[in-house]
């Protein structure tokens, strides 16, 4: 999991939040965006809460399963198991977000943080050895490039969210996306094509540099021979990987790999 996802995480939860403390209300029909879910019934609401609020994600499951037999037509439901994947990615359990991800998208296929989720997990576990590698890749691919589309439109954000917030948000998983679909190129030898969705995710969220995206972009760059420029991000790989991390050894033997390429980079001009 990348770090961004950290923060993507606490600033979606403002959707739990916002279902957590609002009575119920129909959504409106055939809206421009999609809105956030809300609890028709009383009853819906007060169960609703008291699955989101359990500490262990696998309670939580099974409460979230439970809601699902109890309130069939609840549009919470998708909101639910968007919590317990939520969790369980914070615990570093990724087959469990996985699953929790893949029970969102049965519910709404066009959720983008679901998308991207599932996608990126593909993406980052699928092995060399895996028989179905092409498979998972292809299906990664697929994920990622539908929540670039679904982003603006499906992300659900509650009315009344400060704009930055919002836009931060949107921001995060419109890079995550892009990161998954570079990361995907770069897997396989694409890198020209590694390097514009890489680049696309660093340009969606410039506020916070994905250490994993910066250390892939400077590869990618080098494999097509764009040394100088590769050397630029991999020093920007190099403070931003921790020194005994296995990216930061890849991003100091690639700083080194290029300074012996091109000398050293320069220092950025005072204007």
């Amino acid at each position: 999991m990348t770090k961004a996802w950290m923060l993507c995480a606490v600033l979606a939860m403002s959707a739990a939040i916002w279902s957590q403390t609002t009575p119920p209300a129909k959504a409106p029909v055939t809206p421009a965006a999609k809105h956030a879910p809300a609890a028709k019934t009383d009853a819906e609401f007060a169960a609703y809460k008291a699955v989101a609020q359990l500490p262990d994600p696998a309670a939580m499951e099974k409460g979230a399963d439970d809601f699902a037999v109890k309130f069939p037509d609840s549009d919470l439901k998708g909101l639910l198991y968007k919590t317990v994947m939520r969790t369980y990615q914070g615990k570093n359990d990724a087959e469990k977000t996985e699953q929790m991800g893949r029970k969102v998208l049965a519910l709404d296929g066009d959720d983008p943080e679901a998308l991207v989720m599932v996608a990126e997990i593909l993406a980052e576990r699928t092995r060399d050895t895996d028989l179905d590698k092409a498979q998972r890749y292809d299906e990664a691919m697929k994920l990622a490039q539908h929540a670039t589309q679904t982003v603006d439109t499906d992300s659900g954000i509650p009315s009344g969210t400060p704009e930055d917030k919002a836009a931060a948000y949107k921001g995060l998983l419109l890079s995550n996306a892009y990161s998954v679909v570079g990361t995907l190129e770069f897997k396989q030898d694409n890198f020209a094509a590694a390097e514009t969705n890489l680049r696309k995710s660093m340009d969606a969220f410039p506020q916070q540099p994905d250490p994993t995206v910066v250390l892939r972009l400077a590869l990618s760059l080098d494999k097509q021979g764009k040394y100088p420029e590769a050397l630029k991000f991999a020093e920007q790989a190099v403070t931003l990987n921790q020194e005994g991390s296995g990216a930061g050894k890849i991003a100091r033997q690639e700083r080194d790999r290029l300074v012996l390429l091109v000398g050293p980079a320069k220092p950025a001009e005072k204007k």
